[in-house]
């Protein structure tokens, strides 16, 4: 009897050896007193968040020449903060503008009074009643945050977003938001065979159905905030900021000058862009090569 007890035993340690590495690992739980953002993450059927150290040294001034949308950004965010009611927002236009920078900006700016950001990834979006779930009943106050968010001709998860934003997410604790990011203001592609459909009935012009569920998705955004390509002043405007930032914290003399302005034109057209992302680059570049030539 005691051998045939052993050798169950020694099978049940066997087999329970091999399963334990396709089990999912025992995750702690996140102590949002001192963990300012974390990233959920996919595991089999469920997920987790993923504690990330955060630096806060990005501040609302940093963000040069999009003053209306940092202003309506940072009132939504202020309302939120305070337990006022506050909506979702949609931050839409060409890339390198601003936009994932003005979040972070915001959690900089209040996470001393218990704001918390939470990364989502586009094709996790409907895992976002699970996000809720886990920060429901804390006191912290938690930006959902989902960046580059687009969906292509064809895909239908958008679908999921609407009723997310439409359901769930709407009946979830007043401690929860969501920010999202885009180049498209409505997220989903438009062709001009969407409009080829369009009837005249009772005098009465009625869009095409399709045309009307996909403007649908970022009408769940309650703010919508454009961000445009930058001009040329604009552009300079920026690099002399961040070149000042850059050459104060290196302890680099400068002054602004036609020559430098002519580098970060050079730089910028060697780039194809001129916006908020190339110019602190070019900083970067120029602070760095200047550090260089004075041997520090």
């Amino acid at each position: 009897m005691d051998s045939r007890l052993n050798a169950f035993l020694e099978r049940a340690d066997a087999v329970l050896a091999r399963l334990e590495p396709l089990l999912p690992a025992t995750r702690p739980d996140i102590d949002w007193q001192q963990c300012l953002a974390a990233r959920w993450h996919r595991e089999g059927r469920g997920g987790y968040l993923q504690p990330l150290q955060v630096s806060l040294d990005l501040d609302l001034s940093d963000l040069i020449g999009v003053d209306n949308q940092r202003e309506q950004l940072a009132r939504n965010t202020r309302q939120f903060v305070d337990g006022l009611p506050a909506n979702h927002a949609l931050l839409w236009g060409a890339r390198g503008t601003g936009k994932s920078s003005l979040v972070r900006a915001l959690l900089a700016e209040h996470a001393g009074a218990g704001l918390r950001l939470i990364e989502i990834e586009r094709d996790h979006l409907a895992d976002l009643p699970r996000v809720v779930e886990q920060i429901a009943g804390v006191a912290q106050r938690f930006v959902l945050f989902c960046d580059d968010l687009s969906f292509e001709a064809g895909e239908g998860d958008y679908r999921v977003l609407k009723s997310v934003l439409d359901g769930s997410l709407e009946r979830a604790p007043d401690n929860v938001l969501l920010y999202a990011t885009s180049n498209r203001r409505h997220l989903v592609p438009e062709k001009q065979s969407d409009n080829e459909h369009w009837q005249m009935v009772d005098g009465e012009l009625h869009p095409n159905e399709a045309v009307e569920d996909k403007i649908a998705l970022s009408d769940r955004f309650g703010l919508w905030l454009s961000f445009y390509p930058f001009t040329q002043e604009h552009f300079l405007a920026v690099v002399r900021h961040w070149v000042g930032v850059l050459a104060k914290s290196a302890g680099l003399e400068w002054e602004w000058s036609e020559d430098l302005e002519k580098l970060a034109i050079r730089w910028a057209l060697g780039r194809g862009n001129r916006n908020g992302r190339c110019a602190y680059q070019f900083s970067r570049q120029w602070v760095g090569l200047a550090l260089l030539e004075q041997g520090k």
